[in-house]
């Protein structure tokens, strides 16, 4: 430390009221960090990696730096928003789910309007990075905010709160092509029911880690409509997930290096069938986490073929 510097850090230090208001200090940062799940990103990789799919396919391999970051930067902070609204909309149920019940505002660590002013703040940003963009970007960005806004409260009303969170979660996908190329394709929707699938599949694993909990309180999920059916029928929809991304890949012209990345994304899926096999909780989640290396594997196909391709 700079010398003249010194005094003033022993001033500080020692001052009573920096010393009991930076330990407050801390433990707030600390709660609002854990309220946006930053602890625990594997939200945000679960929504970057279809993003990055698209942004890829959209620019042919070429996502400007600019574009880059923007999107990158745009779904940590719109995957943290959303984990705002969804323990606020779920602040009566978490502290009954074994899993949720030390997130801030079940602990009431956090206060309702404090997580809507973090909540606020999070959508400004989010709003100056659009802003970046085209228009129709723009408008889209929009949809995806009503989306976000929307997703936490489908669990009340619907047993399809999975699926929806495929809409939430994939929106990024139009916007990148939108970004890309100022239209949305026919390739972009079809990664976009790609990412439907595969958020419906992922996180009906998720959700059968909370069934019992979810059941007892009153919370609708997938895995409690499919019931016996979950395995099979998270199996046919990666089946379908897998189909739909080959059919990307045919319409986008990619070489075998992509569907490689398909074969290692497949052996991924069966991974994750074997671990709910027995419906265990901790594998069911550890099922979850799993997807993240699913979507990685689709990326490293994706990007081993522009790099192969460019070199030759």
């Amino acid at each position: 430390m700079d010398p003249r510097l010194r005094p003033l850090w022993r001033k500080l230090r020692y001052n009573p009221m920096v010393r009991r208001w930076l330990p407050f200090a801390g433990r707030r940062v600390s709660a609002y960090l854990r309220l946006m799940r930053l602890h625990r990103p594997i939200g945000s990789f679960l929504l970057l990696w279809p993003t990055l799919w698209a942004l890829w396919l959209a620019s042919d391999g070429h996502p400007t730096p600019k574009l880059f970051i923007i999107f990158v930067i745009g779904v940590f902070v719109m995957r943290s928003a959303g984990c705002i609204m969804n323990d606020f909309a779920d602040r009566n149920f978490d502290p009954h789910v074994m899993r949720t019940r030390e997130r801030p505002l079940a602990t009431r660590e956090v206060n309702v309007w404090e997580a809507m002013v973090l909540f606020v703040v999070l959508c400004l940003v989010a709003l100056g990075l659009v802003l970046l963009l085209n228009r129709l970007t723009l408008e889209l960005a929009i949809i995806g905010l009503a989306l976000v806004i929307s997703y936490p409260f489908m669990k009340r009303y619907t047993y399809l709160p999975q699926p929806y969170l495929g809409l939430a979660f994939g929106w990024g996908i139009p916007m990148a092509y939108a970004a890309v190329t100022n239209r949305v394709s026919q390739v972009a929707w079809l990664i976009f029911i790609a990412n439907i699938l595969w958020a419906t599949a992922y996180d009906t694993m998720y959700a059968m880690v909370d069934r019992p909990d979810d059941i007892k309180i009153g919370v609708k999920s997938t895995a409690i409509l499919f019931g016996e059916l979950d395995r099979l029928i998270i199996g046919i929809l990666q089946i379908l997930l897998l189909a739909d991304l080959m059919l990307v890949g045919y319409r986008t012209g990619m070489s075998g290096v992509y569907y490689l990345g398909l074969l290692c994304a497949l052996l991924f899926a069966g991974y994750q069938q074997a671990l709910i096999r027995r419906r265990d909780r901790q594998r069911c989640l550890q099922a979850f986490m799993n997807n993240n290396w699913f979507g990685a594997a689709v990326f490293a196909g994706i990007l081993l073929h522009y790099t192969f391709t460019a070199r030759v």
